[in-house]
């Protein structure tokens, strides 16, 4: 189907953070976009709102199909009985997950796939600013709300390349294929490689497979970038036709770190200082130049559009900061990503004491045979604490954590646990900031903490 026959699409699971931003997207392209969901947040509830298609009530209404859509998109959050997916095939509507529908719909397009377990929203992110920064005209679909771009995803008919975060995690719940194997990329890149999301793949050789997989669909004349330091990633980004395929690998980006500050070391610009920092983004940064590199952007413009890019949200973001303290969130909750950025933040303010709190929230954390991935993660930290809330672990109906358990999985005897919010605010206010960062890892919420009064306690 070409763009121009979709004049009505429906989305099941439309409140979704990625689903949303897809209807949004195709609103803006003045298609006709309805959708249900049984449960709707903000943002999505506000902006769905704002732009007229936000379902009148929630629930799932099989007869929102008897209209007979074009398409109809699929959201992970919905079940393979869903009522109006059953419509849907009944009445012989075509149904797309997300990725085959946005590989539908950039078909004509080169696709740049930026995969791995950590690191492809920020490598994503500092492509398309760079991209942005150069005016250069590229649609997209990205996991996380960049700053500098209204949408998590952008589907147009002139641009000639689109960027897409690559997310290995199950694509449907009819097909359960990894997403990232079916945009057909061009240009692939593999960040790192670290065992996620049991629930799918159980074993790290069944996960390590899937990106496996994703090398060898790089095409003829295709370009595979990887991160050569990752030995997970070096058993599965071998050069296997490398006269057909450019294989290329990067590492950390030549750096000094001077009172706080990152500096960049370049052949022809010289010294860059920028916002950016931790081991783990000056890797992020070498992939994204080589895709940069790639797609005809100059070293000089990269470098200069690296010096106002602050970021994506949630990854190292600053809530506050003073002469003595910041605050630093972060969306890491994987064991790969809470090491990588305790260790940043020690490294950049090695003379401040580090307060590091993680949450543990998914699926994966909370699993005890999962746990002992965590040992060494918060090593870094002058005062490690680990948050849960048992009400998750009832929720997910699986087996209670004790502080031992915790203590011993993260080998850290150090290690404080907390599993009440309010608990943890008084000892995180009671605590003496003089010369002390605090960091906060979590993609939930520490069960709505309240961070307006911590951020006033500490700064």
């Amino acid at each position: 189907m070409e763009r121009t026959d979709f004049k009505h699409i429906h989305l099941i699971a439309t409140g979704g953070s990625i689903m949303h931003n897809l209807a949004l997207a195709l609103h803006d392209q003045g298609i006709k976009v309805t959708g249900s969901d049984d449960e709707i947040y903000e943002p999505a509830k506000s902006r769905l709102a704002a732009a007229g298609i936000l379902p009148a009530e929630e629930g799932w209404f099989p007869e929102k199909l008897d209209s007979k859509p074009d398409a109809v998109i699929l959201g992970m959050h919905a079940r393979a009985d869903n009522p109006e997916l059953l419509r849907a095939q009944e009445l012989g509507i075509p149904v797309y997950s997300f990725p085959n529908f946005i590989y539908e719909l950039s078909k004509n397009k080169q696709r740049i796939v930026i995969g791995g377990s950590h690191g492809k929203t920020s490598i994503t992110s500092i492509i398309m600013h760079v991209l942005q920064h150069c005016g250069r005209l590229f649609d997209y679909a990205v996991g996380a709300q960049l700053q500098g771009f209204d949408r998590m995803v952008k589907l147009t008919e002139e641009a000639p390349i689109i960027i897409i975060e690559g997310d290995e995690y199950l694509s449907d719940p009819i097909k359960r294929v990894p997403k990232f194997h079916l945009y057909h990329h061009h240009i692939g890149v593999i960040s790192g490689i670290s065992w996620d999301h049991i629930n799918v793949f159980p074993t790290p050789e069944v996960y390590r497979d899937q990106f496996r997989i994703f090398a060898e669909m790089t095409p003829k004349a295709g370009t595979l970038i990887y991160n050569q330091d990752d030995e997970q990633v070096q058993l599965v980004a071998v050069p296997r036709n490398p006269a057909d395929i450019a294989y290329i690998g990067y590492t950390v980006h030549p750096h000094s770190i001077r009172n706080g500050k990152t500096i960049l070391h370049t052949k022809k610009e010289g010294d860059v200082e920028i916002p950016l920092f931790g081991e783990h983004n000056l890797r992020n940064i070498s992939a994204a130049k080589e895709v940069c590199k790639k797609i005809g952007i100059k070293a000089h413009d990269f470098y200069e559009a690296l010096k106002t890019f602050k970021g994506a949200a949630k990854r190292l973001e600053k809530l506050g900061e003073n002469n003595n303290s910041v605050i630093f969130r972060d969306f890491a909750h994987a064991p790969s990503k809470v090491k990588a950025t305790t260790e940043a933040v020690k490294t950049q303010y090695p003379q401040r004491k580090l307060v590091a709190c993680v949450e543990l929230h998914t699926f994966s954390s909370l699993n005890k045979n999962f746990l002992p991935q965590y040992a060494g993660a918060l090593d870094k930290a002058d005062v490690p604490i680990v948050f849960f809330s048992p009400k998750t672990v009832e929720h997910k109906r699986m087996e209670m954590l004790s502080e031992e358990d915790l203590r011993n999985a993260f080998g850290n005897p150090r290690l404080q646990v907390y599993t009440d919010s309010n608990a943890l605010l008084e000892h995180l206010k009671g605590m003496d900031w003089q010369n002390a960062n605090l960091l906060l890892m979590s993609s939930g919420t520490y069960q709505n903490l309240d961070l307006e009064a911590l951020k006033k306690a500490v700064l």
